[in-house]
């Protein structure tokens, strides 16, 4: 889907300077100085339009949140919500995936959030997934034994791709739902995207998956 890309963009993203990293491989080992304490660091990839990480910041004031973004012109809209609720336990990055490695160290982060990720439907375009082998092994060098991906989607097809790639990958799942919703999950904070696909009926699925090699 293209993204259309926002009036004043660069101005906006600016006027949110102390928020936003710019150059995130910089970062890479200096996180907890950038945030200037040593509480817990949770990574969302992905944060959209931001609803989830800000809930999450404003909810958990004792961790560090870094919601990361590959476009510029969606990052801003989560990045002005931060701003304008005042949090300080969140900063915003716009890169691939991929550099992942690039930006944390082993063991900088303690959790990883992956919410309504692009499902890539199409067979040849399933190592572009989040939960491919290739992105799990990125995870697994920036987590240490323990610690744990947070995992949604509206997507079955997705799922159960992730559940078998979490599984392949040596990752032990727990609270598995197949209907998050109706699951009497507590302490759920939902997407814009989840808050439609609820609106509309559809059942979400959700599992967290440990890293235990």
């Amino acid at each position: 889907m293209r993204v259309r890309k926002k009036k004043h963009g660069a101005e906006r993203m600016e006027a949110c300077a102390q928020l936003w990293v710019r150059e995130p491989e910089a970062a890479r080992g200096k996180w907890r100085g950038l945030f200037g304490s040593d509480n817990p660091i949770h990574i969302e990839i992905g944060c959209g339009k931001g609803d989830f990480v800000t809930g999450m910041a404003a909810l958990h004031p004792d961790i560090n949140f870094v919601a990361v973004e590959m476009i510029a012109d969606v990052i801003v809209t989560a990045m002005e919500k931060a701003k304008d609720m005042g949090l300080k336990n969140v900063l915003f990055a716009n890169f691939n995936a991929e550099r992942l490695t690039d930006v944390f160290e082993k063991g900088e982060a303690e959790r990883i959030y992956l919410n309504f990720s692009d499902p890539w439907k199409k067979n040849r375009q399933a190592k572009r997934r989040l939960t491919h082998k290739n992105f799990l092994d990125r995870y697994k060098r920036v987590l240490n034994t323990g610690d744990f991906i947070w995992f949604k989607t509206d997507n079955k097809e997705l799922f159960e791709f992730s559940l078998n790639s979490f599984a392949a990958e040596g990752f032990k799942m727990r609270n598995i739902t197949f209907d998050l919703h109706n699951s009497g999950f507590e302490g759920n904070v939902m997407t814009e995207y989840e808050k439609k696909f609820a609106g509309l009926g559809q059942p979400i699925y959700r599992l967290e998956a440990e890293y235990v090699q």
